[in-house]
């Protein structure tokens, strides 16, 4: 079986940096806000080009916080609206919705499915005081149109950049295009932690300042709280298993690279639609490569016939978030594009151990597949 993602196989390549790692923080006696948290965090900012990076429990936190934060620095209010695409996980509607906040969906572009800058300008009303810009698969949204809609109109822009750890446009990094962004290190991430991590990246002191108390029961200093806080803090621990594979994330991601180009310059079959073409150097050097998603109106038989063959894949996403019991207040709405995404899409093996040979393997699979009835 070639597996989707590989974890065991992934970290097995450090394996002895991370018990290193794991045996420096059980010795120093310092589990919570250590030194290890301190290293990983400068580490990151660096890493994305800011100047600062926090710590939190994991990446729906990240995206939570920071709109928490914005909230008690004054600059949003309840019932605010929040553009953020239809299509994205759940996970970033639910940061919108869990601070009294009301999520405006928009579809996707039809080409990278990030979201739509022209639906986004088109969605803009006087309510609307930020943007959720979404990074899917390892791509970055249209940043720079984005930043000048967002400048245009006044509005805060929060990038939810789980899935784009080093991607960049003209140079500039996820996680340092917008006024802050959310990330996520769950281990299946293309930098990982051994559970659950995540961090936000800003360059804007005064919000960094309220997340490190939000973060810590909303404390600046021991026993005095400034604001209502949480407890969602990146254990030193997980923070140092993370500063180990950071040294390797641009290595990985080449890797990725290298499995993408295959898929892309190899797969030839009518039935699937690759996501992007690979004449278009540009884009495709900027992607991490996250996920490698094709289309296709066979999804399910075309899985099904992976799998008998020995290739695991996965769907990313098969619900939209409209459509779901959650927010069921949302299911008569209508978003086609997005409606018709969920339907079509679906994951290829991707990971920084997969070999050659295997992807090779997935390609002519992929190449023989001909949807029932039309062979």
């Amino acid at each position: 079986m070639i597996p989707f993602l590989d974890l065991k196989k992934v970290n097995q390549q450090y394996q002895d940096e991370l018990k290193a790692a794991c045996n420096r923080v059980i010795d120093s006696g310092w589990y919570i806000g250590g030194q290890e948290l301190g290293t990983f965090e400068q580490n990151f900012a660096t890493y994305c080009g800011t100047k600062f990076a926090i710590g939190v429990a994991n990446g729906l936190d990240a995206l939570i916080l920071v709109l928490r934060a914005w909230k008690e620095l004054g600059k949003l209010r309840d019932g605010d609206e929040v553009i953020v695409p239809a299509n994205t996980y759940i996970a970033s509607i639910l940061a919108i919705t869990a601070n009294n906040l009301k999520a405006v969906l928009v579809e996707p572009d039809s080409k990278s499915l990030n979201i739509s800058v022209e639906a986004l300008e088109q969605a803009v009303t006087l309510k609307t005081k930020a943007i959720l810009a979404v990074h899917l698969y390892g791509q970055l949204a249209n940043m720079p149109k984005i930043m000048q809609i967002a400048k245009q109109h006044n509005l805060l822009v929060l990038e939810d950049s789980a899935q784009a750890h080093g991607a960049e446009i003209e140079g500039i990094r996820a996680g340092n295009w917008g006024d802050a962004s959310g990330f996520s290190f769950y281990p299946g991430k293309n930098l990982g932690a051994l559970g659950d991590a995540g961090a936000v990246t800003t360059n804007d002191i005064e919000l960094a300042n309220m997340l490190k108390a939000l973060r810590n029961y909303g404390s600046h200093e021991k026993y005095k709280n400034l604001v209502p806080g949480v407890n969602s803090r990146l254990d030193d621990i997980q923070a140092a298993m993370l500063d180990v594979k950071l040294k390797y994330l641009d290595q990985e991601t080449t890797h990725r690279r290298r499995i993408a180009d295959l898929y892309l310059s190899k797969i030839k079959n009518s039935y699937i639609k690759l996501p992007l073409e690979k004449t278009n150097v540009l884009q495709y050097k900027q992607h991490v490569w996250h996920l490698f998603v094709l289309q296709t109106d066979y999804r399910d038989e075309l899985q099904q016939y992976l799998l008998e063959n020995g290739v695991q894949t996965l769907i990313h996403y098969p619900i939209p978030p409209h459509k779901q019991q959650a927010y069921k207040e949302w299911n008569d709405l209508n978003f086609p594009l997005t409606e018709k995404i969920h339907q079509q899409v679906l994951s290829l093996p991707m990971g920084p151990t997969q070999t050659l040979e295997e992807t090779e393997k997935v390609v002519e699979l992929c190449n023989g597949f001909i949807p029932q009835g039309l062979n």
